[in-house]
Order: structure tokens, then C-alpha cells, then sequence
């Protein structure tokens, strides 16, 4: 099979836990589905650089960027803003690590903010529409065109306007117009999201299916947000590419 005929399996924030990434990734060989990680692999553990490196190199795998991305590379740019990393989970050591790897960098740089895959599956690491402020109206392919600008941010001194796009979070589960709306401008028929945690031991499932949320708190050193320690595989599973869209 190819890439895109493989199982999908979806990978939560990971924050720097690469011991409970491999833990979770263990019943998954990598040629055996295709692995998608919803971004903010990096802060508040102490293996975010490794765990970009696992996810780049693991085989049939695709990456989102996710704002904690964003903040690492706007602190390796602008040195004023180390303090401000730090406080969101930076690591010191990570930076210094990445700053020595122009190849990581550069890759980093080229990540994705979106992807639909073929059922119509709206893949993005934030819970909300920010994103379409990167969307020009008339855009023939929207998810083309969002992750064109996001590159070019990223090329031109522009990770503040991203940062303040992808941090916001649980906007379409406190407002479901919202998402059905993002989903139709998008030509989507569902959300898989990360960034936000939920409190279920399986990825939390809302609005009638409409949302999946994969970030169930894998890392341990970040378990301070959560309200308890939940199992890897609140973070790590197979998407259902069969569920019914429902927005009843």
C-alpha cells in the first residue's frame, strides 16, 4: 500500500516525553500505517528537539506545526523573546540543539499548519478558525493557500502573527456554529485537532463527531495542565476513516 491507503493513526502533543511517544507509537509499526503528528512536539519536556527529529524521520509520517513550533523558532531568531519561551516549557538545551541543526531547522520551517486527507478530514494542531486570517478570498484549494502564508511568516520575521493564530484554543468546543462554519469554508467534513487537552482516556469526540480531540496530556512533564495522568492512548490512536459525518 501507499502512504495515503495505509491506516491513519493520529499523534497528540507530545511536549518533550520521547520515553511515552515511543511507549504510545509501540503497537503501531511504521509501515504499517500512516502516522500524522498534530504539532507541539517541543516544550515542557526535556526531548522536544528528539522528538522532532522521530517524527521527520519516521517512515509514512506527515507533521503539523504547532504554536510551541512557532514560539522555539521565534526564540532561536529574536533572543528577546527567550524568556518568554522559557516560561511556556522551553528548554534551553532543545534551542541550543536546534540551533546547531540548520537541517531541522529548515524542515521545521517548511511544516504544514493544515492537512485533509481523502475522506474529507480536517487535520490542524489549534482548536480554532484563526487560521483563516492567513486565507485571501477567492482561494481555489484553502488548506494550499493557508500553508503558503504560514511559510512565508515563518520566512519573513512573522512568528508573533502566528503565535497569536495558533494559541487560542477550545473556540469550535465552546461554540459549535463556529466549527461547522470553519468546516465549510475549509470543504471539510470533520476536525481532528490537538492542543487543548481533554480529561478522557480515548481521543474526546464532540459536537456529534464533528471535532476529535487528540491531546490527552501524553507527556508527564507537562501533567500540571491536566487534571490526571491519562493513558497514551488518549493521545495516540487509529482515526476512524468510515465514521458518518453527522451535523444533526
Amino acid at each position: 500500500m501507499t502512504g495515503t491507503e495505509l491506516p491513519v493513526l493520529v499523534v497528540g502533543d507530545v511536549h518533550g516525553d520521547l520515553q511515552r511517544l515511543f511507549e504510545a507509537l509501540k503497537p503501531y509499526p511504521p509501515d504499517e500505517v500512516r502516522t500524522i503528528f498534530l504539532g507541539d512536539l517541543v516544550d515542557g519536556g526535556p526531548f522536544g528537539v528528539g522528538a522532532l527529529r522521530y517524527a521527520r524521520d519516521r517512515p509514512n509520517s506527515e507533521v503539523l506545526i504547532g504554536n510551541h513550533e512557532v514560539l522555539m523558532l521565534w526564540a532561536l531568531r529574536d533572543g528577546s523573546r527567550l524568556s518568554f519561551w522559557a516560561g511556556n516549557g522551553g528548554e534551553l538545551h532543545d534551542l541550543k540543539e536546534l540551533e546547531g541543526d540548520p537541517r531541522l531547522q529548515a524542515w521545521l520551517r517548511e511544516r504544514p499548519a493544515l492537512l485533509k486527507l481523502e475522506d474529507g478530514t480536517l487535520v490542524q494542531h489549534s482548536d480554532n478558525d484563526f487560521y483563516g486570517r492567513l486565507l485571501k478570498p477567492g482561494e481555489p484549494d484553502p488548506v494550499r493557500a493557508i500553508n503558503r502564508e504560514l511559510r512565508r511568516l515563518l520566512a519573513s520575521e512573522g512568528e508573533a502573527e502566528l503565535w497569536d493564530i495558533l494559541s487560542p484554543g477550545k473556540v469550535f468546543r465552546e461554540n459549535r456554529g463556529r466549527l461547522e462554519r470553519w468546516l465549510a469554508t475549509m470543504g471539510a467534513r470533520r476536525l481532528v485537532h490537538g492542543h487543548k487537552p481533554h480529561t478522557r482516556p480515548r481521543p474526546d469526540v464532540y459536537h456529534d463527531g464533528l471535532a476529535i480531540d487528540f491531546d490527552g496530556g501524553l507527556s508527564r512533564y507537562r501533567k500540571a495542565r491536566y487534571r490526571r495522568q491519562l493513558p497514551v492512548q488518549a493521545s495516540v490512536a487509529r482515526l476512524d476513516l468510515s465514521a458518518p459525518w453527522s451535523r444533526s
